[in-house]
């Protein structure tokens, strides 16, 4: 789908407290040898989701150390993989170790999970995914693992109140950009 039939699509599934102040651009260069352009989300005519940008103040990750060493990442565990962890180790562990271990391993698997996010997120990628989106059941994008489809399904207005308040605990495993759109969604309500 082209982007003049795709931006009306995208802009009319926001909800409405956003509408006027979310956006989505896109600028193409015909003249630069790579044709390349941006693609963004705006909010408040700032660009925050510029697609591998730096300059848009949202922490994007070199390597899975700095996914690890970031104290803002915080990975909940439930009790019954602390003891996943216990058998697998056959009770040889100290029970204040079981929960470091296990909180290693889902960090190390977060880790990997954002960094494989973040290196698909290009202006021709974009396009592929916001078709998907409007394309799929509002339910596949907010389970997704892809970044931008969990960000245009929390500007979605077919996502309501209460399943925006449900989500607190899972959007912490997200990506930082996807954590911002969803404190900007639930600010909105």
């Amino acid at each position: 789908m082209i982007w003049s039939k795709m931006k009306p699509l995208l802009e009319n599934f926001l909800a409405p407290a956003l509408a006027g102040r979310v956006g989505y651009l896109s600028t193409s260069y015909r003249y630069s040898p790579d044709k390349n352009g941006q693609c963004c989300i705006a909010v408040d005519n700032k660009k925050i989701f510029n697609m591998k940008d730096g300059t848009t103040g949202m922490k994007w990750y070199q390597s899975e150390q700095d996914i690890k060493n970031d104290a803002a990442v915080v990975i909940p565990l439930s009790d019954a993989e602390i003891e996943h962890i216990r058998k697998e180790t056959g009770g040889k562990v100290p029970e204040e170790r079981l929960a470091v271990i296990a909180g290693d391993r889902k960090l190390l698997a977060y880790a990997k999970e954002t960094m494989a996010a973040q290196v698909a997120l290009s202006k021709s990628d974009f396009y592929k995914t916001a078709d998907v989106f409007l394309s799929q059941p509002i339910e596949n994008s907010l389970a997704s693992k892809d970044i931008l489809l969990n960000c245009l399904a929390l500007l979605d207005r077919r996502v309501g109140k209460k399943r925006i308040m449900d989500m607190e605990q899972s959007v912490k495993m997200k990506h930082p950009i996807v954590q911002y759109f969803y404190a900007l969604r639930r600010g909105a309500m």
